[in-house]
C-alpha cells in the first residue's frame, strides 16, 4: 500500500497528490510515469510524475477527473492509501542543451510538462512555455512554470484569463515573429498535439509529443499502448512515452484511444448512479 501524504485540489476536478514511494522517488527522471491501481478490482491507469523528492521519499502526481477511476482517485484524501504504484516507467525525456525550447502544455498536460521544462532550463536552454486551459479556473502551476521559464504565455479558450485562443496561436506568433526555435515539446490532448505537429512540420522544427494511450501492464507485454510510428508498431510504455511528433500516426492513435469509449461511459454512468444516492443521503444526514 502507498500512503497519500498530502492531497489538494489545484483547480476544479484537478487534484495533486503527494505519495510515499521512496524507491520510485530515488529513480524517477523527467518524462517518466507510474501506473496506479486503487484496489484489487480496479483498472490500471498511467499518470506522469510531476515531481519527486528522494530525501523525503515522495512523488507528486496531478490527476484530472475524467472517468470512473480518476473520479474515485480524486475522492481520496490525505492519509488514504493506494494499492499499487508501479514505476518509474518509460524512457526519460532527452535533456541536453538544444538552444531555445518551446514547452507547450494543454490542460492537465501542464503538470506533465513542468518537470521537463525545469530540467531543460537547468541544462542551459532558453525555455519558452505556452500553457492553455479552457478557462481561468483550470490554469495550473502558473507560478512554478514562471520560475523555470524565460517567458510564459497563457491562453484560455473563453478569454477569461490572459489571452483568448489556443496554444497553437502563440506558437504561430513566435514563428511569424522570427523566433529561433530549436525544439518543441507538446503535452496535452491529442488534437492539440496533432495541431502542433502539423504546424512545426512545415517549419522543419523538431517536435516531441508525450503520448498517453491505453495501458495495462506498462512493460510492453500486453500491447495495449501500441502506437504507429513511421508505419511501425511501437509501445508507449517502453519505447516512449515521448516520440517524434512528425513520425506519429495520430489517426491511428485517435482510433485506438476511442476503442473503449462506450465501455468507459457505461462504467461512469453506473458509478454516478451508485454514488449520487449516497451523496444525497450524506447531505440530508441520513444514516448518521
Amino acid at each position: 500500500m502507498f500512503k497519500i501524504q498530502h492531497a489538494e485540489f489545484l483547480a476544479p476536478g484537478i487534484k495533486r497528490f503527494v505519495i510515499q514511494a521512496p524507491r520510485i522517488a530515488r529513480k524517477q527522471k523527467p518524462g517518466q510515469f507510474v501506473i496506479l491501481r486503487l484496489n484489487e478490482q480496479g483498472e490500471r491507469i498511467p499518470i506522469t510524475i510531476e515531481h519527486s523528492d528522494p530525501e523525503r521519499g515522495t512523488i507528486r502526481i496531478v490527476v484530472q477527473s475524467a472517468g470512473k477511476t480518476t473520479n474515485v482517485l480524486n475522492s481520496l484524501k490525505t492519509g488514504d492509501e493506494i494499492l499499487n504504484v508501479v514505476g518509474p516507467l518509460g524512457k526519460p525525456s532527452e535533456i541536453k542543451q538544444f538552444g531555445t525550447v518551446v514547452v507547450m502544455g494543454g490542460g492537465v498536460g501542464t503538470a506533465m510538462a513542468y518537470p521537463t521544462a525545469l530540467a531543460l532550463k537547468h541544462a542551459g536552454n532558453r525555455v519558452i512555455t505556452i500553457v492553455g486551459a479552457r478557462n481561468r479556473e483550470l490554469v495550473i502551476l502558473e507560478r512554478q512554470l514562471r520560475e523555470v521559464s524565460d517567458a510564459l504565455m497563457i491562453t484560455t479558450d473563453d478569454g477569461s484569463y490572459a489571452d483568448k485562443g489556443f496554444v497553437t496561436d502563440k506558437l504561430r506568433q513566435l514563428i511569424e515573429n522570427g523566433t529561433r526555435i530549436d525544439l518543441v515539446l507538446a503535452i496535452g490532448p491529442i488534437p492539440m498535439m496533432r495541431a502542433v505537429a502539423e504546424m512545426t512540420r512545415k517549419e522543419h522544427i523538431r517536435t516531441i509529443v508525450s503520448l498517453n494511450p491505453i495501458m495495462i501492464d506498462g512493460t510492453g507485454m500486453c500491447g495495449g499502448c501500441r502506437v504507429l510510428v513511421d508505419g511501425k508498431s511501437e509501445f508507449a510504455c517502453v519505447d516512449g512515452p515521448e516520440f517524434d511528433a512528425h513520425r506519429v500516426d495520430f489517426s491511428v492513435l485517435v482510433q485506438r484511444n476511442s476503442m473503449y469509449r462506450a465501455a468507459e461511459q457505461k462504467s461512469m454512468e453506473e458509478f454516478q448512479r451508485t454514488t449520487e444516492p449516497n451523496r444525497a443521503c450524506a447531505l440530508q444526514g441520513v444514516g448518521r
